[in-house]
């Protein structure tokens, strides 16, 4: 396999907002900044500003996290959690796509929706819907959930086990395909007026599915979008969710807490790759950063140190007890936190597992409420670290948090961007096409190696004499 530092030495840094339809997201506490805007979430023009503002900027897209259920773990209530708006209250991603996409262009949507809790005919067809409104710019991270708060929400009687819920992440993924792919056929849609026929029912069929865990019977109501199927993006990194990511993802969010870790993870899931039989670049990685820059090194440390003084470390406890499903609260500041296995982030919960860590230990990443690696600097030193870390791990990009809103991603753009350009290391211009055809260059629908192929409908050539026997049948019925 083509060694990764080389391969990434010219290739240009992919970015994604990170976000979510809520106050609190990973730097906690920051909502209580005087110059903070992201109380106003619940207003559209709070995200249509942001949409304008990325696109300006150049991002690849706005990735908009989400969950079902509320962290409940620490301290065994939500109390911190109402306090801090620890992505309570939060609301559905999806209903910001349309309006963000009407005053953009070019930037794609990542929307995370959980599997879990939906009906798979039901998520097919309305990010199909969002695919055709976005001219092709919708993408998918596949989440499968992992709070119990979740579980007595929908009415389920618990968490399913975390592998079991890989399994019906499969199952629901197959059938999605069979939505998205078998049903129509490219050039099922005719609207020929003259003959009556906007589109061939010889081009239009039936699916049929029978499974552990849904069946379903009928034909898609929606016909083919730009992609057909959304981007699809994933998390997984425990072996479950890396063989699932690996054989289905296009883009994977990973992390770690070096980049030495990094670079190994990166080795692994491009291994894996090839070894599902697909080119270990038909995957994008992607790692959380959060970023604070100024005109100087010296300024943006006095911005870090400003913004310390509202971000809340515990309330990056209280989201993290519920990462992991234990609650953190009920350890000593200098006690190492003992490993228990759980069924929520399997790969997050393990690192107890692996090196001994305290309270203290947690707070301290948790400086600005988050856990991302946080770099910090004037707009040439925070463009030198990141393409310094993109060459030494070997990813494609990443997803930047916001620290406040909207300053952080407006610093961003003013500061980063210009000295990334100046490197060759960040496009000065979007290329046409759909969010699919941006990322790979290889056009709108998914590639030939992928899993899916297996479940794209066959195009039968255009048939004038099925047309014209529908055609006289339909004279018959009016004579």
């Amino acid at each position: 396999m083509t060694n990764i530092t080389n391969r990434s030495k010219s290739k240009k840094i992919l970015l994604n907002a990170f976000d979510m339809n809520s106050v609190g997201h990973i730097n906690h506490g920051l909502w209580t900044h005087p110059r903070d805007q992201s109380n106003r979430f619940n207003e559209l023009s709070y995200w249509t500003e942001l949409a304008e503002t990325l696109e300006k900027g150049l991002f690849d897209g706005l990735f908009i996290a989400d969950i079902t259920g509320v962290y409940d773990v620490y301290q065994h209530n939500i109390d911190l959690t109402l306090k801090e708006s620890i992505q309570l209250p939060s609301h559905d991603p999806s209903t910001l796509v349309s309006a963000m996409a009407a005053v953009t262009q070019h930037l794609g949507f990542g929307i995370t929706v959980n599997l879990s809790y939906e009906s798979p005919y039901q998520f097919a067809r309305r990010f199909a819907s969002l695919d055709h409104l976005t001219q092709g710019r919708i993408g998918w991270n596949i989440v499968t959930g992992y709070l119990d708060s979740a579980e007595r929400l929908i009415g389920h009687k618990g968490l399913k086990d975390h592998d079991l819920r890989y399994e019906q992440a499969e199952e629901f993924l197959e059938l999605c395909y069979k939505f998205w792919e078998g049903s129509w056929e490219n050039d099922a849609i005719q609207k020929d007026k003259i003959n009556r026929i906007f589109t061939d029912p010889n081009k239009v069929h039936e699916i049929q599915h029978q499974g552990k865990f849904y069946q379903s019977q009928g034909v898609f109501q929606v016909s083919p979008s730009k992609q057909r199927t959304p981007v699809l993006y994933q998390a997984g990194a425990s072996a479950k969710g890396l063989s699932f990511a690996t054989q289905h993802a296009e883009a994977m969010f990973i992390g770690a807490d070096s980049p030495e870790k990094l670079k190994t993870q990166v080795d692994k899931i491009r291994t894996q790759t090839q070894q599902q039989g697909r080119n270990p670049d038909e995957i994008k990685l992607f790692v959380g950063i959060t970023v604070v820059t100024a005109e100087t090194d010296e300024l943006a440390q006095e911005k870090l140190t400003e913004y310390i003084h509202y971000a809340s470390p515990e309330a990056g406890l209280a989201h993290f007890s519920s990462s992991v499903g234990i609650d953190l609260s009920q350890f000593a500041a200098n006690e190492a936190i003992p490993y228990k296995p759980t069924n929520s982030i399997a790969s997050v919960n393990k690192k107890f597992k692996e090196q001994q860590t305290t309270i203290n230990d947690l707070k301290a990443q948790h400086i600005l409420g988050g856990r991302y690696p946080l770099i910090v600097g004037s707009g040439a030193t925070v463009a030198e670290k990141l393409i310094q870390f993109l060459d030494e791990t070997g990813v494609d990009g990443f997803n930047l948090t916001r620290t406040v809103a909207p300053e952080s991603h407006q610093d961003f753009i003013r500061l980063v961007i210009p000295e990334l350009q100046q490197r060759g290391r960040y496009k000065t211009a979007y290329e046409d096409g759909s969010l699919r055809h941006k990322l790979f260059q290889q056009g709108d629908y998914l590639s030939e190696t992928h899993p899916v192929q297996q479940f794209r409908c066959k195009s039968t050539s255009k048939n004038k004499d099925s047309v014209q026997h529908h055609l006289n049948t339909q004279q018959k019925h009016t004579a």
